[in-house]
């Protein structure tokens, strides 16, 4: 709401300076950092400079203006800002209104309306253990994904599983060289994992071993029978191994097709840069040049073989058609963005206009003291351990604060979900971050935990409680702790909005903390359950709100809330 009245205040400006001097200006519409000095704060540098009139003339033209609007309750002047003070009881009352009534809808936005996005993201490898380090994908792409939903987008969900490539003919020559069929049917994916990583370190000393891949997966694509039946025993085995991941995180996708689903689609694709006249051929390979700012993308290797920037290509035309995306968001690493640049100028260089249309929402490592994991080094942490350690440590924890909970198992599943998954969607996805499970399960401080207590908290407040809302003393929204309140459930709405613009599930994040935070300090401010019944239906309201913006916060983050712990 008090964003509402920030637009209203900027259009009323801004609609004034064009009629009166036929001249557009961008108002700025701001907070003071001192909250003192008002809840709103108008600069006027900017129309000083436009119009090159004196600033008491501007100022008190612009105050005539705001104060015709509604909910102002003072309008002051100082130096070259205008000041404004809402009318906080009114607000209050309309903000807590709306958000009762929508319940979970509330903060619910149109702003997607009619548009599609395509959405890429988690894309484990197969033959391997879905480690830690496919979490940021899995879960900011989950979190974007719903988010968008929120603000009315059409979406879908991909999976382009990472199950075509020369790791195949890696993984397949490890396995016909030192293989061990019962120790492999025992436990698929760590056998195969450590097949993996033998294959890497016996190749520094045998660089010919690389030869030998690449040979086998030439096979492959040739259809050999031999050696596509064990690239689907091994597609099948870490299938598995990824349903119970999704299953445990609740995570679900509307496509699994992977890299192998466009063997078929690439041929046409090749055709169509030949007939173009964008093929070259550089030493036996073939090549489309993108430029002297950008290195060529290497289209088909000299032996024929496919590459990954061919089948991505073949993939992008696919979803196009089959999609018809106004945008294509790809959740992939920091260190794949020269590829979604030789991907869009690959496109545009064929003439096609939907360059723009592709985005690559990049994101860092996730570090292990301060170390990049990596499969073929085996310095890797498998997410199912970290996951069931997560679960434990927060049933220790749920077990000692309260021993007597039903359904222990289940809270603390979900509390351990939490802690993982907010750990990682807490930082702004650009970044580094590093790993640490003891730290993002405790109840106190950044945590998810930290979050859902409070939820647990205000359900436990307000269990068999009914609330009036006609019936309530709007003056205490007047107190500073109140209003700081109020403030932060208003701006639920343009949170997500701003969330779903940047594609950064870490601004929710971090707003549900200052909310959470917020409301424990009114906790420990106020007597919420009062003989008062006035007072009563306020603070019941004000809670209510809270929770059911936690609730489904959280549920935007792709994590569980509770309802005792």
């Amino acid at each position: 709401m008090i964003e509402t009245i920030k637009q209203q205040i900027k259009i009323k400006l801004e609609e004034y300076y064009l009629t009166n001097y036929n001249t557009k200006i961008d108002i700025i519409v701001e907070e003071p950092k001192n909250p003192e000095l008002g809840d709103i704060s108008v600069p006027m540098f900017a129309v000083v400079k436009v119009l090159k009139k004196p600033m008491p003339e501007i100022v008190a033209e612009a105050i005539q203006v705001i104060c015709k609007m509604d909910s102002i309750q003072e309008v002051m002047n100082v130096g070259a800002f205008i000041n404004i003070k809402i009318l906080k009881n009114k607000l209050a009352q309309d903000v807590l209104r709306v958000a009762l009534l929508e319940g979970e809808n509330y903060g619910a936005s149109d702003i997607g309306n009619g548009k599609r996005v395509t959405l890429d993201y988690s894309a484990p490898n197969i033959a391997k253990s879905f480690s830690v380090g496919h979490l940021r994908s899995t879960m900011i792409g989950n979190s974007i994904h719903l988010i968008l939903k929120k603000c009315g987008y059409d979406t879908f969900s991909i999976n382009y599983l990472g199950d075509w490539g020369t790791q195949f003919g890696k993984m397949i020559v490890a396995y016909k060289k030192w293989g061990n069929l019962e120790a492999i049917q025992k436990n698929p994916i760590q056998e195969l994992t450590n097949l993996y990583v033998r294959f890497h370190e016996e190749a520094k000393v045998n660089p010919s071993l690389d030869d030998d891949a690449r040979e086998a997966f030439r096979k492959m694509e040739l259809k050999d029978p031999e050696y596509l039946e064990l690239w689907r025993w091994i597609r099948e085995e870490s299938l598995k191994e990824s349903a119970q991941i999704y299953e445990l995180l609740g995570v679900d996708f509307d496509s699994y097709n992977g890299e192998a689903f466009y063997n078929d689609k690439m041929d046409s694709v090749v055709e169509e840069l030949e007939s173009k006249g964008l093929l070259k051929e550089d030493q036996g390979a073939q090549i489309v040049d993108l430029g002297d700012d950008v290195p060529p993308a290497l289209i088909k290797r000299s032996d024929g073989g496919s590459l990954y920037i061919t089948r991505d290509l073949a993939a992008v035309f696919y979803r196009k058609k089959e999609y018809k995306f106004d945008k294509i968001l790809y959740v992939v690493g920091n260190e794949q963005k020269l590829h979604f640049t030789q991907l869009k100028r690959l496109i545009t260089k064929m003439g096609y206009d939907f360059a723009d249309q592709i985005e690559h929402i990049n994101f860092g490592l996730y570090l292990t003291n301060g170390k990049k994991m990596s499969t073929r080094s085996g310095r890797v942490v498998k997410l199912y351990d970290v996951l069931m350690k997560a679960i434990g440590l927060a049933y220790d924890l749920i077990h000692a604060k309260n021993p007597n909970l039903k359904d222990k198992e289940a809270t603390a599943k979900a509390v351990g979900i939490a802690a993982i998954v907010f750990g990682d969607l807490k930082n702004y996805r650009g970044l580094d971050a590093e790993f640490d499970i003891e730290q993002s399960v405790k109840f106190e401080g950044q945590t998810g935990p930290y979050l859902q207590y409070t939820g647990v908290r205000i359900a436990s407040i307000l269990r068999g409680k009914t609330i009036e809302v006609e019936n309530m003393n709007i003056n205490v929204f007047e107190k500073p702790h109140y209003f700081e309140l109020i403030k932060q459930i208003s701006l639920f709405k343009s949170i997500i909005e701003r969330s779903a613009n940047e594609y950064a599930p870490s601004i929710l994040a971090k707003y549900l903390l200052g909310l959470a935070q917020s409301f424990n300090k009114f906790y420990s401010l106020e007597k919420i359950n009062t003989d008062d019944e006035q007072l009563r239906n306020s603070n019941f309201a004000v809670a209510k709100a809270t929770r059911i913006i936690l609730n489904e916060g959280l549920r935007l983050l792709g994590i569980p809330y509770v309802e005792e712990m």
